[in-house]
């Protein structure tokens, strides 16, 4: 298990948001080789079988009429427990050198209506090793409906920044972005810049599936220290062939992760990915808190 971030002292070369890991020869010349993130991803596509999690989600729901825990919900949980379980999750290269999180931080994009011109707020949370699924739906229904009740004309944190910023001269802007860039490099952003920015999320979800489309592949970007891009597309009924020989028909979501591959290797990124589904499988495991090992058997 990964060391409690809480014991950490940080030491020369770490930054505000991350201590800095030594890394393989290969991985510290691919900082300089490919320097930008856009040009070390790797996309994963697979699926994931959520027939036993929308099961248990009923049941929970059935049982706690009063905060309805969703499939979204759930992927956020799993989520923070694989990056936990699997901390190489939570690196991110910038500036040529590789860092490790303090946190977990997850990030989401929230519609203020189901409308085209409607506009979107940022979400951002950290999960902590005490959180299960039922505090992250808390959270999470908590942040989205304060958004949503303040509506387009009240915004704060990064949405209200940026809109200030958008509205400067097109020189004055460009001056201010490429400073900008110059801090994000060295790691000497100010916390109003990056404070709720999905860029500075370990995990920036889009849940797709809601308005009814597929997984897609999406971009990282080059600013910010965001290494991990997962979209969740629509659930599909679809006949599977069963481990026993066997033929059912099962709930599958398909799902796309973009990664930097300076952060791990793709045997690392594959064994992540088989965490979610066998949580995904073993949905109970989502009660527990994030911090707790999930028994997955890596042989």
């Amino acid at each position: 298990m990964a060391k409690v971030v809480n014991e950490y002292k940080r030491k020369w070369g770490d930054r505000r948001d991350g201590r800095r890991v030594k890394v393989t020869g290969m991985q510290t010349i691919m900082g300089h080789l490919y320097p930008n993130r856009t040009d070390s991803e790797v996309y994963l596509n697979d699926t994931l079988d959520v027939t036993d999690l929308l099961k248990f989600i009923d049941k929970k729901n059935a049982e706690h009429p009063e905060m309805k825990t969703t499939l979204f919900h759930c992927i956020i949980a799993g989520v923070a427990k694989m990056v936990r379980e699997r901390p190489l999750m939570n690196r991110f290269v910038q500036g040529r050198r590789t860092y490790e999180r303090y946190e977990i931080s997850v990030a989401f994009v929230a519609k203020l209506a189901f409308e085209d011109h409607a506009e979107e707020a940022l979400m951002f949370f950290v999960p902590k090793d005490g959180d299960n699924v039922d505090s992250v739906s808390r959270m999470v229904i908590d942040k989205v409906q304060k958004v949503r009740e303040k509506g387009s004309g009240n915004k704060s944190g990064v949405d209200d920044l940026l809109d200030k910023f958008a509205a400067l001269p097109r020189p004055l802007l460009m001056l201010v972005i490429k400073i900008i860039k110059w801090l994000d490099f060295w790691g000497k952003c100010p916390r109003a810049f990056t404070a709720g920015d999905p860029n500075y999320a370990t995990v920036f979800l889009s849940n797709l599936g809601s308005i009814k489309c597929p997984a897609v592949y999406h971009h990282l970007n080059n600013y910010g220290t965001n290494s991990l891009m997962i979209t969740i597309g629509t659930m599909r009924d679809e006949e599977v062939l069963m481990p026993d020989g066997s033929k059912q028909i099962r709930t599958l979501v398909d799902i796309g992760a973009t990664l930097d591959e300076r952060i791990g290797d793709g045997f690392y990124f594959a064994r992540s990915l088989k965490l979610m589904k066998y949580i995904c499988a073993n949905p109970e495991i989502l009660n527990q808190p994030i911090g707790e090992p999930s028994g997955f058997d890596y042989k």
